[in-house]
């Protein structure tokens, strides 16, 4: 465990030794902090519409109205922002050529995973946490319902890790950053165009297609709902998409 957490502060360390993780970081703020003030502002009119002075029956649902689409926007986001994360976790090292450095290393490919993992998962962490304050003012001001806001964030946190198991595996495949980051990218949009084939399959298909898609997977974590068989299929993508990178690095070291 030690040379695992030794892999991801390092990991951690070279994110924040070059612009990678400060813009990340800056470029996720920045959008949340649009989309936030989007959805705060037009909460606020529906409410005014809806309150004693205006044409609706009564009080409306914050959560509803505000936080789980925001959240659900949040998710989307991810898709866009984690490939600039894990292009460089394998594509770096093996243009630097430290990567021979890590092989010939008295540690194993698990080891170097899961710290590489681990790294990227910190950082994701980091990129989430920002939210927070902006979710506190809402407790401060208003009443939500919290189970919905804690069920999102484990969800949040379980979808990235898919996604970063996944760029791991892609940039472990290539030296160059910038085409890992592509490849990850559209293989995460395909995972989120896979939801929309339910419109176009039969019963059969549209259950198919809820089993694989990652985002209709998250849904109920945005609802409040902790199912037990969601939190087993994402922790079953990040183990396969962790051991396609074990397979891919043991051939790399083959090859060495």
């Amino acid at each position: 465990m030690r040379n695992v957490l030794a892999i991801a502060e390092r990991e951690l360390r070279s994110y924040f030794a070059s612009p990678i993780a400060y813009a990340v970081i800056g470029l996720f703020a920045l959008v949340f902090g649009w989309m936030f003030y989007a959805f705060l502002r037009y909460f606020i009119g529906a409410s005014m519409r809806m309150g004693p002075g205006g044409m609706g029956q009564g009080p409306i649902n914050i959560n509803d109205m505000l936080l789980r689409p925001l959240i659900l926007q949040i998710s989307v986001v991810v898709l866009f922002v984690l490939p600039m994360v894990t292009m460089r976790t394998y594509s770096e090292e093996k243009r630097s050529g430290t990567i021979e450095l890590l092989l010939t290393s008295p540690i194993t490919d698990v080891q170097i995973i899961l710290g590489k993992f681990l790294g990227a998962m910190a950082l994701y962490s980091a990129m989430l946490l920002i939210t927070v304050p902006s979710v506190v003012v809402l407790f401060w001001y208003g009443d939500p319902d919290w189970k919905p806001v804690v069920t999102s964030y484990v969800g949040l946190l379980l979808m990235g890790g898919s996604f970063i198991a996944f760029g791991l595996f892609i940039s472990s495949l290539t030296k160059n950053q910038i085409v890992a980051g592509v490849l990850t990218f559209c293989t995460l949009l395909m995972l989120l165009l896979v939801g929309w084939l339910r419109e176009f399959v039969g019963p059969l298909g549209q259950a198919i297609v809820g089993a694989l898609s990652v985002f209709e997977h998250f849904e109920d974590f945005s609802k409040g709902v902790l199912d037990t068989k969601h939190i087993v299929y994402y922790l079953s993508v990040i183990t396969f998409g962790l051991f396609l990178t074990a397979k891919s690095v043991d051939s790399e070291r083959w090859r060495g």
